[in-house]
Formats: structure tokens, C-alpha cells, sequence
């Protein structure tokens, strides 16, 4: 059967259905480890990792943070609400910006990262690497890495302005 240009081929269906299973179920296991272990959602422990593992400093902008995790803004001002209110992270007003938000993480904040860490990276290796050869990582590596980043070169939706509302 011939496929037009408006579809897809059985071989990219049949990637992409594997894909998007893959991770959904990783995402529900690695969501229910977050949950029984330090309480956390997967966006919140997302938000902690940011700024506990991936952050020089322990702090970012609320916008630099919406578009590394691709969540909107309002989303992911009420998470950061949230970790503030259980003393994980600290906002403050950005020092140079004047409408920004700087999010930091606390120490109970990294203390709780810690917490769940080594349950995630078992969730992870059970879960994604243990059926897996390192021949095989490798592989997976080299084609998701090309896929993520020409999707990061269109801007996140976090990331795109915001239309005005017409009178």
C-alpha cells in the first residue's frame, strides 16, 4: 500500500506507537516511585532536578524553567506554588528582570531530590536500560538525541508570546 504525503508508513507508525507507549508507561512508573517515596509530582520533581542537579546556582527564571520542562507558565507557577508552600524551593522577584520570578531550591528541597533519586534511577534502569544492550543505549542515545534537538529548535509553547485579546 502507498503511502501519500499526509501519512504515515507502517514503520513510522509502528515507531511512533512504540515511542509514545514507552513513554507513557515509563512516566506512570517513574510518577508512582515520585509519589510513594517523596510526595512529589512528575513536574515537581522535574522542577527540583532543574535546579538541584542541572543548575549551577540552585535558582533559574520561572520562564527559563516552563521552557525546560515544557509546561505552561500558569502550570508551573502554581507547582512552584506548592513546593514553596512544603519549603522545597524559594521565589523571589528576578534581579534582572522586573516582571520575573526566580525560582531556588531549598536545602529541604535538595534533601528531598536525594530522597527519591535512587529509587528513580532504579525505575529508570528497570524500567528503560535493563532489556537493553549498551550497543543498544547507544543507539537510542544517537536517534533521540537529533529528534529532541530539532524539536527544541522551535521555540516551547511556554515560550511563545502571548496573543492580546481582540476588544
Amino acid at each position: 500500500m502507498a503511502s501519500t504525503p499526509s501519512s504515515l508508513s507502517a514503520v513510522q507508525l509502528r515507531a511512533y506507537f512504540a515511542l509514545t507507549e514507552v513513554a507513557g508507561l515509563l512516566k506512570h512508573a517513574v510518577e508512582q516511585q515520585l509519589r510513594d517515596v517523596g510526595d512529589l509530582s512528575w513536574v515537581q520533581f522535574q522542577l527540583l532536578a532543574r535546579l538541584g542537579l542541572d543548575s549551577a546556582t540552585g535558582s533559574e527564571r520561572m520562564t527559563d524553567l516552563a521552557d525546560g520542562v515544557v509546561y505552561s507558565r500558569s502550570g508551573l507557577t502554581y507547582q512552584a506554588g506548592l513546593l514553596e508552600k512544603a519549603g522545597l524551593v524559594t521565589r523571589a522577584p528576578s534581579a534582572d528582570d522586573d516582571r520575573g520570578v526566580t525560582v531556588s531550591i531549598t536545602g529541604a528541597g535538595r534533601d528531598r531530590l536525594a530522597t527519591v533519586m535512587p529509587g528513580h534511577v532504579e525505575v529508570i534502569r528497570r524500567q528503560l536500560f535493563e532489556p537493553l544492550s549498551a550497543k543498544d543505549t547507544d543507539a537510542l542515545a544517537d536517534l533521540l538525541v537529533p529528534v529532541r534537538d530539532h524539536m527544541r529548535a522551535a521555540p516551547p509553547r511556554s515560550a511563545t508570546p502571548r496573543r492580546r485579546r481582540e476588544s
